[in-house]
């Protein structure tokens, strides 16, 4: 599934413009990809997309490469950028993202 059948293709590309190397903010991501507006089933469908090798997680790996997933000339994380994000969705410490983890986040 394309991630512009969930969100706009015009704002994807907006939100990943506004964010050089070093300056993504997740909380501001989803916002301007319209994400935070979304339904629980829409964010688990964005949830499976980022899941790249279908394991029911996004672990630090995948999300080094999340960018990707809204658009293919999307910018691979810095490492520091995907140690913050992880950090912050990680609620139990398992060291990967589920998609109620994620879900949370996309909604703080």
């Amino acid at each position: 599934m394309a991630m512009s059948s969930i969100l706009n293709a015009d704002d994807i590309k907006k939100a990943l413009d506004a964010f050089a190397a070093g300056s993504f903010d997740h909380n501001k991501f989803f916002e301007m990809v319209g994400l935070k507006a979304k339904s629980f089933d829409e964010v688990k469908k964005v949830f499976l997309v980022l899941d790249a090798d279908n394991s029911g997680f996004i672990e630090e790996e995948e999300l080094k490469f999340v960018l990707k997933g809204f658009a293919k000339d999307g910018r691979d994380l810095t490492d520091k950028e995907t140690k913050e994000f992880l950090r912050a969705a990680d609620k139990d410490g398992d060291g990967k993202i589920g998609v109620d983890e994620f879900a949370a986040l996309v909604k703080e």
